[in-house]
């Protein structure tokens, strides 16, 4: 059943996940979580076991968190597990240590659209930022649509939010899908299970170029061998004409 809050709020799970060695990063990521003019939260973070000062940075703030776990993991999406086991709210959203809220308002925004619509799923807009924090790249998802799946189109996985008990009803991140597992649930949740969306037309985070998928040629073989598994056990049509359409149009962000 869900859980429904004072005057029909709804409460988050926001995560900095994986605080792994973040310690340049995680207190804007924290401060932008802070700042949120809607206050309903219950702020999950969960650290991989870092040995820098990120645990002192995120321990300054232990009065706003409501949980904080510490220990070595399996990787991010282990960790995104976790907190999701931990969340008690009605709506679950993801924010990584290298990634920020836009302005104050967003999640007060996601919040009047899940119930305006009613939607399973929310998704909206990412810009990618560099070490300067200049706009680089602008990935604008626009309108889900079942053509647009079956050619690869996902919505950034930052501005993905869902009700919880989806992940009672379709399952966690799969970790036997490396650095797509991300891909596969949304792949798995909007084409197989055809969950209700609301696309929220707005930049909602600011995240930092990069990423463990992209930081070499063999992890991006690897990401796209994972994105082609998880086509295929999806029931993608064309998966392999979807793996090739996937990456190119991502060349529009650029400009």
């Amino acid at each position: 059943m869900q859980k429904v809050h004072k005057h029909r709020y709804y409460r988050y799970q926001k995560s900095g996940i994986v605080c792994f060695n973040a310690e340049s990063t995680i207190k804007s990521c924290i401060e932008s979580v802070k700042s949120q003019n809607y206050t309903d939260i219950e702020y999950i973070i969960i650290d991989g076991g870092s040995t820098d000062k990120t645990i002192n940075i995120i321990n300054n703030y232990a009065h706003y968190v409501n949980h904080f776990v510490s220990e070595p993991d399996l990787g991010i999406y282990d960790a995104m597990n976790k907190g999701i086991k931990l969340a008690t709210g009605d709506i679950v959203g993801m924010l990584n240590a290298d990634d920020y809220f836009t302005d104050n308002s967003v999640l007060s925004h996601i919040a009047d659209a899940f119930r305006k619509y009613n939607a399973d799923i929310i998704y909206g807009d990412l810009d990618y930022i560099n070490e300067k924090g200049a706009v680089v790249r602008k990935w604008r998802s626009g309108q889900i649509s079942r053509r647009k799946l079956e050619f690869g189109w996902m919505p950034p996985h930052p501005t993905f939010y869902c009700r919880r008990n989806l992940f009672d009803q379709f399952g966690l991140y799969r970790l036997d899908y490396g650095t797509a597992a991300d891909y596969e649930l949304m792949t798995r949740y909007l084409y197989v299970n055809k969950l209700t969306t609301f696309y929220l037309k707005k930049i909602i985070i600011k995240m930092k170029l990069g990423g463990k998928s992209n930081k070499s040629i063999t992890a991006r073989v690897k990401r796209m061998f994972f994105d082609l598994k998880a086509m295929r056990n999806n029931g993608i049509r064309l998966p392999f004409i979807a793996l090739i359409v996937k990456p190119i149009r991502k060349i529009t962000q650029y400009f």
